[in-house]
C-alpha cells in the first residue's frame, strides 16, 4: 500500500513509495519567527500527476506549497529547514537562482490575478523577462500555444490586445494558468484555484488539470474533498502543521489509516 501515516509525537515519518518522484521533501519544517507552522514533512510527489493537499484551514497546506517555489523567502520572519529537491536538485542550495526556480515552478493563486495588461502581454511577460523567445514569431507561437493548452485560445484569439482583467472570473483563472505554462515550467502549483469560481468555470479548470498532468507535475491545495477525488492521483492530508497521511486518492478517501484523516473526510471536524 502506497501510503504514509504520521503522528505529532514523532518526526520519524515513513516516506511514500513513489517511483521516480519529481519533487521530494525530507524533514521540512517552517517557522514564522518563534512559531512553527510545519513539522517534519516527508513527501515524494510523482511526476506527470496531480497531487492534492487537503485539510482544515491553517493546517499548513499552503505553507508547504509555498516552499516549493520559495515564496516563503519573501516573508522576512519565515525560515525553512529540511530538504526539498526537484529532479534531484536542492532548491534551497545557496547557489540556486531563485528567479530561474520560479520560472520552473509556476504558481496559480486562489483569486485570479491577471496583470493589468493585454491578454497577449499577460502571457508574453514571463517568456520575455526569462529570455525564452528569440523573436516576435517565437513569442506569437508561445502565446497561442499557452492559451491553447489552457483551453482559452478559441475564446480570446480575436481579442488578444484587450485587457486580461476584462475576462470573466473563470477565463481569468485559465489566463493565469496559461501565464504559468508560458515559462515552460516543470511543476505547477495551484492554491485553491477554483474557490472563487462558479461550478461551470470550476469544471473547466478541473478538466484542464487532467489534461495538463500529461506534461506537468501539478500540486493543488483544495478545501473541496470532492475536487480532490475528481482530479488527484495522490492526496496528502495535513492537520495542525503535520502531514498526517498520504497515498493514492482512492485509498485515502475510501480506507484512511489515521483516525484524524477519517474524522476530517467524514465531516467530524474541519
Amino acid at each position: 500500500m502506497d501510503q504514509q501515516v504520521a503522528t505529532p509525537a514523532s518526526s520519524a515519518i515513513i516516506r511514500s513509495a513513489v517511483d521516480d518522484p519529481k519533487v521530494t521533501s525530507k524533514d521540512v519544517c517552517v517557522f514564522y519567527g518563534e512559531k512553527q507552522a510545519l513539522f517534519d514533512v516527508n513527501l515524494d510527489v510523482p511526476r506527470n500527476a496531480v497531487t492534492a493537499l487537503i485539510g482544515p484551514s491553517g493546517c499548513g497546506k499552503s505553507t508547504y506549497l509555498r516552499c516549493i517555489n520559495r515564496m516563503n523567502d519573501t516573508i522576512p520572519i519565515a525560515r525553512v529547514t529540511g530538504e526539498i529537491k526537484i529532479d534531484g536538485q536542492d532548491i534551497y542550495d545557496p547557489d540556486l537562482d531563485v528567479v530561474e526556480l520560479r520560472a520552473r515552478v509556476g504558481m496559480v493563486f486562489q483569486k485570479p490575478n491577471p496583470f493589468p495588461k493585454s491578454i497577449f502581454d499577460n502571457i508574453a511577460y514571463g517568456p520575455r523577462i526569462h529570455g525564452l523567445v528569440r523573436d516576435k514569431t517565437d513569442l506569437d507561437e508561445l502565446v497561442s500555444e499557452s492559451l491553447e493548452r489552457a483551453g482559452l485560445w478559441n475564446e480570446v484569439k480575436d481579442r488578444l490586445h484587450e485587457p486580461g482583467t476584462g475576462l470573466s472570473g473563470g477565463q481569468q483563472q485559465r489566463l493565469c494558468i496559461a501565464r504559468a505554462i508560458a515559462t515552460k515550467p516543470d511543476v505547477i502549483l495551484m492554491d485553491e484555484p477554483c474557490s472563487a469560481l462558479d461550478p461551470i468555470a470550476t469544471a473547466k479548470v478541473e478538466e484542464l488539470m487532467l489534461e495538463l498532468r500529461q506534461n506537468y507535475t501539478i500540486m493543488i491545495v483544495t478545501h473541496s474533498m470532492a475536487q480532490a477525488q475528481r482530479v488527484a492521483d495522490k492526496t496528502a492530508f495535513f492537520h495542525i502543521g503535520y502531514m498526517v497521511e498520504y497515498g493514492d486518492t482512492k485509498q485515502i478517501f475510501e480506507d484512511p489509516q489515521d483516525k484524524r484523516t477519517q474524522d476530517y473526510i467524514f465531516g467530524r471536524f474541519g
